[in-house]
């Protein structure tokens, strides 16, 4: 009877803790300043593909492997998209594009908190949320836990996912990527 006594205890206080993937995946993102990737993205069925360097807060480049080289940068107030063909470049407030949310660690980690995650495939993990009429999607292998994508939509109401691969994490990087171009 001792026996069984013991034992009962035994496994009523020792408890493991087995952290949820969504505990995983915060804490993760938690430890992570910037993210560096390639990418193929595809708006109206077009792809485009390049490579993208996002520092937390709000920092993003990203260079597109296409004839114009397009160039995307937040500084995080503003965001340039600039094109070599066209000589110039167009200016949005970050805060009037979905970029704003997906740029800022803390405000995903806030929603991630109080939100489940979708299983997609048994491959995928997604949480969607909405925000000022934005509808985000961020989706994250569920092996790795690693972020492997997002949907949005664009300034122009186009659909736009963008799939990462290549990913590494916290590496160096010079600021200096995160000036605004100056227009031509």
């Amino acid at each position: 009877m001792i026996r069984v006594l013991i034992l009962f205890f035994i496994l009523n206080f020792y408890n493991p803790v087995f952290s949820s993937n969504k505990e995983k995946i915060i804490s993760q993102m938690q430890l992570t300043n910037n993210l560096s990737f390639n990418f193929i993205q595809t708006i109206d069925n077009k792809n485009e593909n390049g490579k993208c360097i996002i520092e937390y807060p709000k920092k993003i480049w990203c260079a597109y492997d296409n004839s114009n080289k397009k160039i995307i940068v937040s500084n995080a107030k503003s965001l340039v998209i600039k094109t070599s063909n066209k000589g110039g470049y167009y200016l949005y407030p970050l805060s009037k594009t979905p970029l704003n949310f997906l740029l800022d660690k803390d405000y995903l980690i806030s929603k991630m908190k109080i939100l489940e995650p979708r299983e997609i495939d048994g491959k995928y993990l997604n949480f969607k949320f909405l925000e000022n009429d934005n509808e985000i999607n961020i989706f994250f292998d569920k092996k790795s836990l690693n972020l492997i994508g997002w949907q949005t939509e664009d300034v122009y109401q186009n659909l736009v996912i963008t799939f990462i691969s290549s990913l590494k994490i916290n590496i160096k990087i010079r600021e200096k990527i995160f000036v605004l171009p100056k227009q031509n």
